[in-house]
């Protein structure tokens, strides 16, 4: 942490950072109070603008002055006098009895309303319960203890009035809600390294102030949902968010969780209506399964049979196939013969268990790996590596809704259906290397240049040169470009799954792939796509089921 104290105003300088970042490169998103603002911001003293940052980033609207004492800031009072004449602290705001719950502590709150006996020992919760009966009053501090007649505390109250527009630029600069100032001190102290991205006109994420207004609806209908309101209420507000691929992804994703509700509250209809009506990954799939719990196997049949003509992925054809034995039976068809799957080489191994701590991967790996053929446990990490590295200036790539800032671990569209779709030549050109051999210098480059960089794909922590050039030197080019291709048709599926251990050849420059399954495990659905994948295109696999001996 040294070096943030050094600088004790580390986070005015960040919030300042993102003012400038904002006015920089999107100054006509904003309107004339958000321009005023900055403007304003910047010339408050010292003082002042750091007592502001410190209730911007702290949680809520209602602070205690006692509470805000920061050493840098001196005095809290003085400092907050410039921002009271701006409008954007209010120093005796209305507060309704919640309010008041939740800035002062239990003693405070018995002398407040002159609370004795039962009252005054009873939990804070039940004492909140009892007064709302008695009061539903919005008065200021001093108010509520001239109408209990009790004793406020001596201490003022700021109701910071600016947290919306706050909010809104926190949007703008992250382009979601889920990342906070934190990032900046994990960059200032080199705990994150990240890409350096471009950041053209035409790639911005928000490209009308309109875009900025149908997020936060969007997120506005997600806290109502996840707070319970019912998704048919909400399903009304949800923004259409027409013209913009990123902002119509996230709105397709909320739809199908609220239709994933309906279904589990068996209103079929509402379900129904929802899934048919969302293109988001795995909603027809579920369409076809609300059909056949409402009993519609007639309609639900009709659906996969289309689905089946065009699967949208290897994961809907799993559960269609899975589907469409029990959906025949109940219409009373014959069943259909199964297509024969590729071979896929079973290893059983019978082991004595260790003595000392033990996995079943580590106990397989160490049995099975010689001088001259070493066993890694890889599982996704290797994989998943090799095609981060030599796509590395795919997945960068600045398009609009992709990057939004400097503190990126990866695009932010990076499971949205069309993300391949949107990069296709960018795509092309990195696995045409994988055809002429340049593949591997770019790997080795990149694994050098990036090394230690956020990236939605490498494994940092689980690749070293030894088993990087291990890989490039046994691998065929052939069957990487299959693992990449696979990948890029499903990142969110595709990405997990892999075996768990590799072995090498490097004199023979081969390898082999090998997924351990110990007592009680079974094959995932993920893992039995992959492995069904690496035997239809006679990639080296092995699954291995390990008992103990006796």
């Amino acid at each position: 942490m040294v070096k943030v104290l050094e600088n004790p105003f580390y986070y005015l300088d960040n919030f300042q950072q993102v003012l400038q970042w904002i006015a920089a490169r999107y100054d006509d998103l904003l309107d004339n109070a958000e321009r005023a603002f900055l403007a304003q911001f910047a010339a408050l003293p010292q003082p002042s603008r750091a007592l502001f940052v410190r209730m911007a980033m702290r949680k809520g609207v209602l602070f205690r002055a006692s509470k805000l004492d920061y050493p840098e800031i001196g005095d809290t009072a003085a400092a907050c006098a410039p921002l009271a004449e701006l409008g954007w602290v209010d120093r005796e705001p209305v507060l309704a009895l919640d309010d008041v719950f939740a800035v002062l502590q239990k003693p405070e709150l018995a002398l407040l309303f002159a609370l004795q006996g039962a009252d005054k020992a009873a939990r804070k919760a039940d004492q909140l319960a009892m007064l709302r009966e008695r009061h539903a009053d919005a008065l200021p501090l001093a108010g509520w203890a001239a109408l209990t007649g009790g004793t406020a505390p001596p201490d003022t109250i700021y109701h910071m009035q600016m947290q919306p527009l706050c909010d809104r630029l926190r949007l703008v600069f992250f382009g979601n809600f889920h990342q906070d100032w934190s990032e900046f001190v994990l960059s200032d102290l080199g705990i994150y390294q990240y890409e350096k991205v471009d950041f053209p006109p035409s790639a911005r994420g928000f490209r009308t102030r309109a875009d900025i207004d149908a997020y936060l609806a969007l997120h506005a209908c997600r806290e109502r949902f996840a707070n319970g309101e019912p998704p048919l209420d909400v399903l009304h507000d949800l923004p259409s968010a027409d013209g913009n691929e990123w902002l119509t992804s996230r709105r397709h994703r909320l739809q199908f969780q609220m239709a994933q509700h309906l279904e589990k509250s068996q209103d079929w209809d509402g379900a129904l209506a929802l899934y048919r009506d969302c293109p988001y990954p795995g909603a027809r799939a579920r369409a076809i399964r609300v059909l056949e719990k409402s009993e519609a196997p007639d309609d639900a049949y009709a659906l996969l049979r289309q689905a089946m003509a065009a699967p949208e992925s290897d994961a809907e054809r799993q559960q269609l196939l899975r589907m469409a034995p029990r959906l025949r039976r109940k219409l009373g068809q014959p069943k259909e013969p199964a297509a024969p799957a590729a071979p896929v080489v079973r290893l059983d191994l019978a082991l004595p268990m260790p003595a000392e701590d033990w996995w079943v991967e580590g106990v397989v790996r160490d049995h099975l790996s010689g001088e001259t053929c070493p066993v890694y446990y890889v599982e996704n990490a290797l994989a998943n590596s090799l095609f981060g590295l030599l796509c590395w200036d795919a997945v960068f790539t600045p398009i609009p809704g992709a990057f939004f800032h400097p503190f990126h671990h990866g695009p932010a569209d990076l499971h949205a259906a069309d993300f391949h779709a949107r990069r296709t030549a960018q795509f092309a050109a990195c696995l045409a290397q994988l055809d002429d051999g340049r593949y591997a210098e770019t790997i080795r480059r990149n694994f050098a240049a990036k090394f230690n960089i956020q990236s939605p794909f490498v494994y940092w922590g689980a690749l070293d040169e030894a088993l990087l050039e291990l890989a490039l030197a046994c691998i065929p080019a052939s069957h990487l470009r299959l693992w990449c291709e696979r990948i890029l048709a499903d990142i969110a599926a595709n990405r997990s799954g892999f075996p768990d251990l590799i072995q090498f050849w490097p004199d023979e420059r081969r390898y082999h792939m090998i997924e351990v399954k110990g007592p009680g495990d079974r094959l995932q659905d993920n893992q039995l796509r992959w492995i069904a994948y690496c035997a239809q295109h006679a990639m080296p696999i092995t699954v291995c089921y390990l008992q103990w001996a006796a």
